[in-house]
């Protein structure tokens, strides 16, 4: 059985783990191949790389941008990466060596970045393209550097493994993100080598053009079908869920056990993605399932996503959401009978690249759920600018999900559960498919409603 498994970059962090449970585990020596590695860089390197994910906190691609010395945040980042390989001296990782690689690599970094800014001065090219090209070279440090150590490591304690670098570094090929997966794992026999590759793929498309921080679980996709596994394992540092357990307590939830990319691709709507959408989907259709795997439990099975699956008894399998989110209402009395009012408001959407979580509509009034990020203030503005009454309030959003809900019943819990503890519903979703009912609320009560529909509903 042939497997390609992800590895977070939380779990990277702590390498013994990953080494002891998920690498090595209970296998037998012969059992450790026909299996393929693709590793995320260590954790928070690729915060200091490009920006902080969440925080918004800038690395050295926003130093690049401003035209400040990004070759003084290089350095400073690569004394951080010799840091953190010196954790890994008792594991084997062979220190010298690996200050050689990471160091080069930089420095490789380094002249190509010097480069972009002079043609980007000349005025002759479009900056935006330069922009996007000095993140991907800034991005693929990070995997270069967790993967080169991870084969190293496995060298030094005697596991025949291979470095697959597909971050073309040290090649000017014109390849796409495909022909290069292909050519690199042409002809390798997986049986007596554990392969290792980076989770940053190089190609003329550029992965992080269009799919930007979720690169990594691309690459992973793609070398999944290239390869024709037989499961798509991905390592966290958590199970996948019924709720939040730093919401409402570990002793509150229970793994998922098995759910549907149709259920997948909705937490991916709310950012709390089991896999990348746009990974998850060439998976779905080459017939590969995902596994979501604990890297601290290394006994369970962890959460199988299929495409057939649906629960034989209906139940709410994953309460989820965010309250990093904007509800925005747009208002106009003469919208009543209008053919095409919203499609105006949707052209703006895209003009902003704006896609909203949620939409509801009556009579003179639709209300859009979006994420609240400097792209939605530009938006908002424009839409200001371009209808007669906008309303924007910051909330949260809350989700209900599950393979087997459509039932009557589950509307009903929910909505005591969160009137039992006086929340009140500002706007509702649920389409005809009926997998997942969204509650619009107000954000201070987001973790207050997760506990009320986690309690109701998950562990009834």
């Amino acid at each position: 059985m042939l497997t390609v498994e992800k590895i977070g970059g939380t779990s990277m962090s702590k390498f013994d783990d990953v080494l002891n449970n998920v690498i090595k585990g209970s296998r037998k020596p012969e059992e450790l191949y026909n299996r393929i590695f693709v590793v995320s860089a260590y954790n928070n390197v690729t915060n200091w790389l490009l920006e902080h994910k969440k925080t918004g906190e800038p690395g050295v691609y926003v130093q690049f941008l401003e035209n400040a010395d990004y070759s003084i945040g290089l350095d400073s980042l690569c004394q951080r990466l010799l840091h953190i390989n010196d954790g890994f001296k008792d594991l084997g990782l062979d220190i010298t060596e690996a200050k050689e690689f990471i160091t080069y690599r930089v420095e490789q970094a380094k002249t190509m970045l010097y480069s972009l800014s002079k043609v980007m001065a000349s005025g002759y090219v479009n900056p935006e393209d330069i922009c996007l090209a000095a993140r991907e070279i800034l991005a693929s440090i990070g995997e270069a550097h967790s993967a080169w150590n991870t084969v190293n490591i496995l060298h030094n304690n005697g596991i025949s493994s291979r470095y697959i670098d597909l971050c073309g570094f040290n090649d000017s090929l014109p390849l796409t993100i495909d022909e290069r997966i292909h050519r690199a794992f042409k002809d390798i026999d997986f049986s007596k080598q554990l392969c290792v590759a980076t989770g940053y793929t190089k190609g003329v498309e550029g992965i992080m053009r269009a799919f930007d921080r979720g690169y990594t679980e691309v690459t992973f996709s793609k070398i999944a079908v290239e390869v024709k596994a037989d499961e798509a394992i991905i390592h966290k540092e958590y199970h996948l869920s019924s709720a939040d357990p730093n919401i409402v307590g570990v002793d509150k939830v229970v793994p998922v056990g098995y759910t549907n990319f149709v259920v997948a691709d909705q937490l991916a709507d709310i950012g709390m993605e089991a896999i990348h959408p746009k990974a998850a989907k060439p998976l779905e259709l080459a017939n590969i399932n995902i596994r979501i795997k604990n890297t601290f439990e290394p006994e369970h099975p962890g959460t199988l996503i299929t495409k057939e699956y649906i629960s034989s008894i209906p139940k709410v399998e994953i309460v989820s959401g965010t309250n990093k989110v904007l509800a925005v209402e747009i208002h106009d009395p003469m919208m009543v009978g209008e053919v095409g009012f919203d499609l105006r408001i949707m052209q703006i959407f895209a003009k902003y690249g704006v896609s909203y979580i949620l939409k509801s509509t009556n009579a003179n009034s639709i209300t859009m759920v979006i994420w609240d990020n400097y792209k939605s203030r530009e938006l908002i503005s424009n839409l200001e600018g371009n209808f007669y009454q906008v309303l924007v309030l910051r909330v949260a959003i809350v989700s209900v999900m599950g393979t087997n809900i459509a039932v009557p019943g589950f509307l009903y819990k929910a909505s005591k559960a969160l009137y039992e503890r006086n929340i009140n519903i500002e706007s509702f979703g649920q389409s005809l498919r009926q997998v997942n009912m969204q509650f619009v609320i107000k954000r201070e009560y987001y973790n207050e409603a997760v506990i009320a529909l986690n309690d109701a509903l998950c562990l009834c």
